[in-house]
C-alpha cells in the first residue's frame, strides 16, 4: 500500500498549460490526456508506447519548476499531432490494410507505363540522344547473336523439310515452304526471344537498380521526367530495331537453308530461291515486320514496369529481372497467337504457285 501511494503519474499533458512534468520515469502508471476526455492505459502494451516514443523524440526545451520538478513546453501544433496520434489508436476497419497483390499492381504499371510513352511520344517529349543510344545497343550489338541464332534455326528446319519432300516427290516446294515458315513465324518469333533474353533483361535490371538505389528520385529532383529519359529511349529503340533485326535474320535463315540444301541434299540453290520467290507475297515481310514491332513494344515495356517497381535490394534486381523475361516470351508468345489470328485467316493457296 505504501508502495502504491508514492506512484505519480509520467506525464500530465493539459491544453491550457502546454506543459509536461515528469516526476519519476521508473514508476509508470497512466497516461492520461485531460483534454480528451479519456485515458489510456499502458495495458495496451505497444500502442501507448510508440506513441510516448514520438513524443520523447522530440526536442524540447526543459525548466526546472519550482516545486523541484521538470517540464517541457510544448507548442500548439505538437499538441494536435499528439491528439491525431492518440486518435489513431481505434481499431482498424475493415480491408484498412489490404494491398493488391504484387502482379496486379505490376500488371496496371505496365498499362500505365505504355499509355505515359504513347502520350509523351505524341508531344514529343523525347531525348533523342538518350534514344539514339538505346537504339545502337538494341540494334548494331544484338545483330550477332540474332543473326547466328538464325543460321542455326534455318538449317535445323532444312533437315526436317528436305527429309519428308524429297520422299514425297516435292523438291520444288522446299523453298517455298521455309520462306512462309521463316517469314511468317520463325523470323520475328526467334529474333524476338533472342532480344528479350539479351535486352529485356538488361533494361530490368539497369532500371531496377536505379530503382533501389533511389537514382529515379534524383532524376524528378532535377527536373527530368524518368518516362522521358528512361522508358521511351528504349521503347522507341526496340519498336525500331526489331523490325530490321527480323528482316535480316529472314535473309540469313534463307541463305543458311539453301546452302544446306545444296551441299548436303544436293537440291539447288536456285530450286529453293526460285520457290521461295513465287510463294512470298509482299504481307507475308510486311507481316512479320509489324509483328516484330509488336513484339519490341511487349518487351520494352515490361522490362521497365518491372524494373521501375523493383524492391528488396539486389535479391529484387534479381527477381525482378528474371519476371520480366518469362513475362516478356509469354506476351509474345500470346501476341504472335492473336496477331498470327488477325493476318492470316481461311485456307491459303500460296503453296500451289511453288509446287
Amino acid at each position: 500500500m505504501l508502495a502504491a501511494t508514492h506512484i505519480h503519474p509520467v506525464i500530465n499533458a493539459s491544453k491550457r498549460g502546454s506543459f509536461i512534468n515528469v516526476r519519476n520515469p521508473a514508476n509508470v502508471a497512466s497516461l492520461r490526456f485531460r483534454y480528451l476526455g479519456r485515458g489510456v492505459d499502458f495495458a495496451e502494451g505497444a500502442k501507448a508506447l510508440k506513441l510516448l516514443s514520438s513524443i520523447q523524440k522530440r526536442d524540447h526545451s526543459f525548466v526546472l519548476n519550482a516545486d523541484g520538478h521538470a517540464s517541457v513546453s510544448i507548442s500548439e501544433e505538437e499538441e494536435e499531432a499528439t491528439e491525431v496520434s492518440v486518435l489513431n489508436l481505434e481499431p482498424n476497419t475493415f480491408l484498412s490494410k489490404w494491398s493488391p497483390p504484387r502482379y496486379l499492381w505490376r500488371g496496371l504499371t505496365v498499362l500505365i507505363l505504355a499509355g505515359q510513352v504513347v502520350v509523351r511520344t505524341i508531344k514529343g517529349k523525347i531525348h533523342w540522344k538518350n534514344t539514339l543510344q538505346q537504339l545502337e545497343r538494341v540494334g548494331p550489338k544484338s545483330v550477332g547473336v540474332c543473326l547466328l541464332t538464325a543460321a542455326f534455326v534455318g538449317m535445323a528446319f532444312t533437315i526436317q523439310f528436305v527429309r519428308e519432300f524429297t520422299r514425297l516427290g516435292l523438291n520444288r516446294s522446299i523453298g517455298g515452304v521455309l520462306a512462309l515458315a521463316f517469314s511468317r513465324e520463325l523470323s520475328p518469333v526467334v529474333t524476338s526471344i533472342v532480344v528479350a533474353g539479351r535486352i529485356g533483361s538488361a533494361f530490368a535490371a539497369e532500371l531496377g537498380t536505379m530503382q533501389v538505389s533511389e537514382q529515379t528520385d534524383t532524376l524528378r529532383v532535377l527536373g527530368a521526367n524518368p518516362v522521358d529519359y528512361l522508358v521511351t529511349p528504349r521503347v522507341l529503340a526496340s519498336c525500331i530495331a526489331l523490325p530490321l533485326l527480323t528482316l535480316m535474320c529472314f535473309t540469313l535463315g534463307m541463305a543458311s537453308s539453301a546452302f544446306l540444301a545444296d551441299s548436303v541434299y544436293g537440291i539447288s540453290i536456285n530450286i529453293i530461291l526460285d520457290s521461295a520467290q513465287r510463294a512470298l507475297r509482299g504481307w507475308d515481310i510486311i507481316s512479320a515486320m509489324i509483328k516484330s514491332a509488336v513484339f519490341g513494344l511487349i518487351i520494352s515495356i515490361v522490362s521497365c514496369a518491372w524494373g521501375v517497381t523493383t524492391m528488396g535490394g539486389a535479391k529484387g534486381v534479381g527477381e525482378s529481372t528474371t519476371s520480366a523475361v518469362v513475362v516478356s516470351l509469354v506476351g509474345i508468345f500470346i501476341a504472335d497467337f492473336a496477331l498470327s489470328c488477325c493476318f492470316f485467316q481461311g485456307a491459303g493457296d500460296t503453296l500451289k504457285n511453288c509446287m
